[in-house]
């Protein structure tokens, strides 16, 4: 017996998405091109919605 839902579930779309930022892991920050740190671009912020990454979950076992 098939369960209801699986006849309806649907794999979720990726989506490509570039962000402006790379993870530096000497600063353990994301960072702009130009060497700021893309939390204080309130320009990205507004785009974006966060700058988060998971390099945390990469670096702490207790996440």
């Amino acid at each position: 017996m098939r369960p209801f839902a699986l006849n309806y579930a649907r794999p979720a779309q990726q989506l490509e998405v570039s962000v402006p930022y790379a993870y530096d892991s000497r600063l353990q920050m994301n960072v702009l091109p130009d060497g700021r740190l893309a939390a204080h671009d309130y320009a990205v912020l507004r785009e974006l919605g966060a700058t988060t990454s998971t390099a945390g979950s990469k670096t702490h076992f207790d996440d």
